[in-house]
């Protein structure tokens, strides 16, 4: 692809992360020549604004990219990318898609554009996006281990509720005001819940899983030792990631600290002596990475704690597949 040509863009679904994707396109100026945004035939016909122009949601349909499309982001649910993204990518189209039904192919590149760029020039017309949480955690991890190593990594995230879209997001409003709630198990408001997406015979959940899968995918460490406990926090956007690793060798804090500090895409917020530390509020609205907490685990050899946090709902889903697609256009990411 050429940064200096304008790129025909299709934008497949609506939802909290479709739109995400239409605002961070904009705010970054990708060189869209022209746009359509498919959805279901519930939200066909309604109008939404890219640029200060109105544009019509068409029904997504097998006909839908029979007009031609530079580039694809699909932002619906696993089932809807099974079916069009293929058909998508007949018709000349490259597909980033948001959600888990290509992640773990390995034809498909998973990307995140500060770990493993060179990977979505390898791909065969789909590239997928990956966890929101697994996103994040690779952001900061990958630098330490390019440098020192990682023999294993234990993940404890605290995830919003619109991790789980408009209905988790409206979940929260919903209980916070004494209704039951309609998308969590049990009410989100005043509460944690140690239970995202089902789960598996292994007594992991599928999420846990993702994150374990994703995360050796991603940093081409197949061996790599990953555990992970995935919870939902009642905060309507920021995903926090408590993160211990253990390195392959010995490593000085200030040194990692400053390595994370001058890596793309990371900021660094660890100054405890004045509060200083990452958090959701903080995050929210942004598209980098906030590493904090950093400290020595005296409990292991070679052991390092963090604390990484990032909005979900941008860095975690719409501005990671804007940043894959500002590769394919200028060979890098801004």
């Amino acid at each position: 692809m050429n940064a200096q040509k304008k790129y025909k863009v299709a934008v497949a679904g609506v939802g909290m992360v479709g739109r995400n994707m239409l605002k961070i396109l904009e705010e970054r100026d990708f060189p869209v020549g022209g746009l359509s945004v498919f959805a279901s035939s519930r939200s066909a016909g309604q109008s939404l604004t890219f640029r200060k122009a109105r544009y019509v949601i068409d029904e997504l349909r097998e006909d839908s990219f029979d007009e031609g499309f530079d580039i694809a982001f699909f932002a619906a649910s696993g089932d809807v990318s099974k079916t069009f993204a293929p058909i998508a990518v007949k018709k000349g189209c490259v597909v980033i898609d948001n959600s888990s039904k290509w992640r773990m192919d390995p034809d498909v590149p998973l990307v995140v554009p500060e770990v493993n760029p060179d990977d979505a020039f390898t791909h065969k017309g789909i590239i997928a996006n990956p966890n929101c949480s697994t996103i994040q955690s690779v952001v900061a991890l990958y630098p330490l281990h390019q440098k020192y190593g990682i023999k294993r990594v234990v993940y404890s995230t605290y995830q919003s509720v619109s991790g789980a879209g408009m209905s988790g997001y409206n979940d929260l409003a919903d209980t916070l005001a004494g209704k039951p709630p309609s998308k969590f198990p049990y009410p989100i408001a005043n509460n944690c819940i140690p239970h995202i997406d089902v789960f598996l015979e292994n007594g992991y959940t599928k999420e846990e899983e993702k994150m374990i899968a994703e995360s050796q995918k991603i940093m081409h460490a197949p061996g790599m030792r990953i555990t992970a406990t995935t919870v939902r926090v009642p905060v309507y956007y920021g995903h926090c990631v408590s993160i211990n690793a253990e390195l392959e060798g010995p490593f000085d804090l200030d040194e990692a600290r400053d390595l994370l500090g001058r890596s793309k895409g990371i900021v660094i917020t660890d100054d405890p002596s004045n509060l200083k530390y990452p958090m959701p509020m903080d995050a929210a609205g942004t598209d980098e990475v906030y590493v904090g907490r950093m400290r020595r685990d005296f409990s292991v050899e070679n052991g390092l704690n963090l604390f990484v946090v990032a909005d979900n709902a941008r860095k975690g889903a719409a501005t990671n597949a804007v940043q894959i697609a500002e590769l394919l256009v200028n060979g890098t990411s801004k």
